[in-house]
């Protein structure tokens, strides 16, 4: 895949006032969240506290500043990734599908060539994300959770939480993780926190929201590579149990952005946010809920204000003066708007507002709705918003077309003018062709995957990991109860050609039963990315 060098020196002039220096890019990519819990989206239906589906106003969510970038800049109304998030962020970070990257599932991962272990995505697609970002000059940033290890890939800082080293393992920084332990020669989960087994459903945990597990990999202030934070007298006396881990991780991010800004470096941040994901509530460990409360934050109509935290207890009986949210990820998509309005003002603030893109998405499915499922494009349908005001696009509002998580690597190429090299298979395709020219069309068709089953779809029809055929020429109320094709006599000729040319597809990416592992010796020698 060339990048076209016209197109990309047409991009930089339209960037205001910015010809001379290729644009900042904040990728926001969200835990859980399908596109139905936006309500630009215009679903009838969204997701209750304890999970499911409910028409409930008051579970649902209010995003006035997610809807003003989606309508000011733009907003594809078919995003895809995969069912799941090990291979959606797989996806993400290295541009290719299950077939090149071997991570079929959470817990279905291709061996590596030697057969021990599994293959790193680092080694199996080494034009990562990271890579083609460094190669287009930007300083780098990876925020959130990781899910992966993270040693292979490039980037230059980090704050994860929670970090490497930390799952179903004590760290002295917090005991806010669910942990197994031998009962009688049985595995018992744990709750830390009390020393006491857990009486519901849930999974081993390093706590990532309130007093959470944070990790910081080169930061200035560090003598080693990774330490584990609070680490220094200011930040340990103000760590408690009213830290919240994404306000953590923004504010880390806020404070690389500053001083690349001030040294007058373009940077990408990739922004991993736990929020949206399912967890234990150990303030609340009773909680009925999935998903913990946040912080209380309120929307006059102009700012946000939010509440600050305070917390007081021990031992799982905490008291939270009505200052945090009850669960609900309706609030977690509240919180994620007043984080990207508080991206927006750090923009604003340091003059970089009209030479920075920001992009919105997610990894799959709500939890307890469609994560992890293969029906219909329950697990696969996630928002994608794109915003740069900077940026003279064609595209406003909603975007009837298709797109997948794959393709912002390659949009990342071209916004650095990295060229990728035709021997390495991408199946991402750039969005800046759509975006900067009249061109209609994104791409003829998306496609999601779930261990050993392929979900593809078209403008009108779908197969998904059942083997059933939807049309999908017009979106339903609740975006997924299309109709279901049982006699392909009684739609159009042009339904059964889509068909036809997506079955021509499907073979070539439905490898799990034939080339599940990594081949032996990988794929060889990789040509180098090169920055045009």
């Amino acid at each position: 895949m060339r990048i076209n060098l016209v197109l990309m020196a047409f991009v930089l002039l339209l960037l205001k006032g910015h010809a001379q220096k290729q644009p900042n890019i904040v990728l926001l990519f969200a835990d859980d969240i399908s596109a139905r819990e936006l309500p630009i989206y215009g679903s009838t239906v969204w997701s209750p506290p304890k999970g499911g589906t409910t028409s409930d106003v008051k579970y649902k969510a209010q995003t006035p500043i997610l809807d003003k970038i989606a309508e000011e800049g733009c907003y594809v109304k078919t995003a895809w990734a995969s069912t799941v998030c090990g291979p959606s962020r797989a996806m993400m970070m290295t541009g290719r599908y299950a077939h090149l990257h071997k991570w079929w599932h959470n817990k279905d991962k291709g061996k590596a060539p030697n057969g021990k272990g599994n293959w790193n995505l680092y080694d199996s697609s080494p034009h990562s994300i990271a890579h083609v970002a460094k190669a287009g000059g930007y300083a780098t940033f990876w925020a959130g959770k990781t899910q992966m290890s993270i040693d292979g890939f490039p980037f230059d800082e980090g704050c994860f939480t929670p970090g490497e080293g930390s799952y179903n393992k004590a760290i002295h920084t917090t005991d806010f993780r669910l942990e197994t332990r031998k009962v009688t020669g049985k595995k018992v989960i744990y709750n830390a926190d009390t020393n006491k087994p857990i009486h519901k459903k849930s999974y081993v945990q390093s706590g990532w929201y309130w007093k959470p597990h944070v990790q910081l990999m080169n930061h200035p202030s560090a003598k080693q590579k990774f330490v584990w934070w609070p680490n220094d007298k200011n930040s340990k006396k103000r760590y408690g149990l009213d830290t919240f881990g994404p306000d953590v991780e923004l504010e880390f991010t806020f404070d690389f952005i500053e001083r690349k800004v001030k040294e007058n470096k373009p940077f990408f941040v990739y922004h991993t946010s736990h929020l949206g994901h399912d967890a234990w509530d150990f303030l609340n460990p009773s909680s009925e809920g999935k998903w913990p409360g946040t912080p209380k934050i309120n929307w006059d109509g102009k700012k946000y204000t939010r509440v600050t935290p305070k917390v007081t207890g021990d031992n799982g009986v905490y008291n939270t003066y009505g200052t945090i949210t009850e669960s609900g990820i309706h609030h977690h998509v509240n919180y994620l708007d007043y984080q990207v309005w508080q991206y927006l003002n750090k923009f604003k603030a340091l003059g970089i507002e009209n030479n920075t893109i920001f992009i919105f998405c997610a990894d799959n499915g709500t939890s307890g709705y469609g994560k992890s499922s293969p029906i219909s494009q329950k697990g696969t349908h996630v928002p994608l918003i794109i915003y740069a005001p900077g940026m003279n696009l064609t595209k406003k509002g909603a975007q009837d077309v298709l797109a997948n998580m794959s393709d912002l690597i390659p949009t990342i190429a071209d916004l650095g003018g990295v060229e990728i090299p035709d021997s390495y298979e991408m199946n991402g395709e750039s969005l800046i062709p759509f975006l900067t020219t009249n061109k209609p069309k994104h791409r003829d068709w998306v496609y999601g995957y779930h261990k050993e089953t392929t979900i593809i779809r078209g403008d009108l029809v779908m197969k998904d990991g059942n083997n059933v055929w939807y049309d999908v020429s017009k979106y339903p109320k609740d975006l997924i109860s299309f109709p279901k094709i049982k006699d392909w006599s009684k739609v159009s000729e042009a339904h059964r050609k889509e068909r036809d040319e997506l079955k021509k597809v499907v073979p070539k990416f439905d490898q799990h039963a034939t080339a599940h592992d990594a081949p032996k010796g990988g794929y060889g020698k990789v040509d180098p990315l090169v920055k045009k």
